[in-house]
C-alpha cells in the first residue's frame, strides 16, 4: 500500500513522463482509426488504479473510446468462467501467431485458432458465451465490463457498433470458414454481433485502469469489493496478454517492457501489473502494428527507466521511490519495433 509520500511520487514521476510523452512519437503515427480521430491526435489521457483503490489520473484520462480489441481480454475471461481452462483450450489456443490480427490462419494441427487476441480467437471466445440469445450474451459480457470497471451504466455505442458492422465482410469471411472447419456453431452474424457490441463499449481511462487493477488485484475490483472473475482465471487472462496483447508487436513487447497489456485500435491500451495496479492508456495516434504510440512509448519508460518490467529484479525498481535515475545506468534500451520495414497500408476494417 503506497504511503502518502509514494502516492505523491508515483503522481510526480507519472505527470513527468505524460508531459515528456506528450510532445514524442509524432514521426512514428501511421494511422488513426476511425480515420477522423486525426482530429484528436493531441488527446493523452493517463490514469493509474493501485490495488488498495488510489487513483491517480493524467492529461485526457476522462475522454471516452471504444474498447474495440481490449474487448478481447474480457471475452476471454467470460469463456473462461463459463467453459473452464480446459474447455476454452480445446477450441483455442494460447500460442502468439506471428500473424497480423485479421490474418485467416489457424493452428492446423489441433484445428483451433491460435489465441483468444487475434480475430479468429476472439469470434471463437464469444461463440463460447453461454447464453440463448444474442441479446444474452451481451447482456453478460457487459455486467462483466460493468463489475471490472465499477462503472454500472457502461453501454454499447450503437454508432460505433454500425459503422463496424458496415465493414466486417472479413471477419464474417473468417466466421463462414471456421464453421465450416468445424471451430465454430450457431449462428455467424449473432456471434459477430455480439463480439462488435462488446469492442463497442465505450470506457475512459480511469475506468481502463479500474479494470486492470481487478485483474492486478486477483479478480476484486479494489474500490467496490466486488469480485469479476474468480482468482484462478485471473492468471490465465494476464498471462494471454503479456504473450499475445500487442498484435504483431507481442513479442517484442514482452521483452522490451514485460507488463501483461492490450492494445486497441481506438487508441486505448489496457496494462496489468498483478498485486501492484492497473493503467490505461488513451491516444489515438497508431504505430505500424496498430498500437497507440504515445502509450507504448511511455510504457517502455515505465519498464526500463522506473524498472516495472515483471521480471525486473525488485531493487531496481524507482516506482514510487524519490531515487535519481541516472540515464546512464538505467534499464533503458531505444524503441524498437518487430518486423522493420515498410509500413503496412492500414485496413478499415480493425476490431
Amino acid at each position: 500500500m503506497p504511503d502518502a509520500e509514494q502516492t505523491a511520487i508515483v503522481h510526480e514521476q507519472t505527470a513527468q513522463l505524460h508531459a515528456k510523452h506528450r510532445h514524442l512519437g509524432h514521426d512514428q503515427v501511421i494511422s488513426f482509426y476511425p480515420p477522423q480521430m486525426r482530429a484528436q491526435a493531441h488527446l493523452f489521457g493517463v490514469a493509474y488504479t493501485h490495488v488498495d483503490g488510489t487513483r491517480w489520473n493524467f492529461g485526457d484520462w476522462d475522454y471516452p473510446f471504444p474498447l474495440q480489441s481490449i474487448a478481447k481480454v474480457f471475452i476471454h475471461a467470460l469463456a473462461l468462467q463459463d467453459n473452464g481452462r480446459e474447455g476454452t483450450l480445446r477450441h483455442v489456443g494460447v500460442e502468439p501467431s506471428g500473424d497480423p490480427f485479421y490474418e485467416i490462419t489457424f493452428d492446423e494441427t489441433n484445428n483451433r485458432p491460435f489465441n483468444p487476441m487475434i480475430n479468429a480467437g476472439a469470434l471463437v471466445t464469444t461463440s463460447l458465451i453461454h447464453g440463448d440469445t444474442r441479446d444474452e450474451k451481451v447482456a453478460r459480457l457487459l455486467q462483466m465490463l460493468r463489475t471490472f470497471s465499477g462503472n454500472h451504466r457502461l453501454q454499447v455505442d450503437e454508432e460505433t457498433l454500425a459503422r463496424e458492422l458496415e465493414s466486417n465482410d472479413r471477419n464474417l469471411a473468417l466466421s463462414y470458414l471456421m464453421r465450416s472447419l468445424g471451430m465454430l456453431t450457431g449462428d455467424v452474424y449473432d456471434n459477430l454481433v455480439v463480439y462488435l457490441s462488446a469492442c463497442s463499449v465505450k470506457v475512459t481511462g480511469r475506468e481502463l485502469a479500474d479494470m486492470g487493477a481487478t485483474l492486478a488485484n486477483g479478480g476484486v475490483h479494489p474500490v467496490t469489493g466486488q469480485r469479476a472473475l474468480p482468482r484462478a482465471l485471473v492468471r490465465d487472462v494476464a498471462t494471454v496478454m503479456l504473450m499475445c496483447g500487442m498484435y504483431t508487436a507481442a513479442g517484442q513487447w514482452a521483452y522490451d517492457v514485460g507488463i501483461p497489456a492490450k492494445s486497441g485500435v481506438s487508441g486505448g491500451l489496457l496494462v496489468v501489473l498483478p498485486n501492484r495496479f492497473g493503467a490505461g492508456f488513451f491516444s489515438p495516434g497508431l504505430d505500424r502494428h496498430g498500437n497507440s504510440v504515445r502509450a507504448v512509448n511511455m510504457c517502455r519508460d515505465l519498464s526500463n527507466r522506473l524498472g516495472l518490467h515483471v521480471f525486473a529484479d525488485s531493487a531496481d525498481t524507482t516506482f514510487g521511490r524519490r531515487e535519481p535515475v541516472d540515464a546512464d545506468q538505467a534499464l533503458r534500451r531505444e524503441p524498437t519495433s518487430a518486423g522493420e520495414g515498410a509500413p503496412r497500408s492500414p485496413r478499415r476494417q480493425r476490431s
